[in-house]
């Protein structure tokens, strides 16, 4: 069996995650936890090309404080 650890959470975030778990289908807190994280890392759509009247972005010749 996998190394497993206690954590406090308030009331008001319990009922969230049940409410996640629910929603997703989850059978544990953990497989919860673990959907979110990995929803919150993965960018969902690419933003290239959203702006394509955009001009180019060119660099002033004093453009930092080195």
């Amino acid at each position: 069996m996998a190394d497993t650890t206690t954590i406090q959470l308030s009331v008001k975030v319990r009922d969230l995650l049940d409410n996640v778990k629910k929603e997703i289908g989850a059978k544990s807190y953990a497989a919860a936890i673990l959907w979110m994280v990995k929803k919150a890392k993965v960018l969902e759509t690419s933003e290239a090309g959203m702006f394509p009247k955009l001009r180019s972005f060119k660099r002033e010749k004093h453009d930092r404080f080195d």
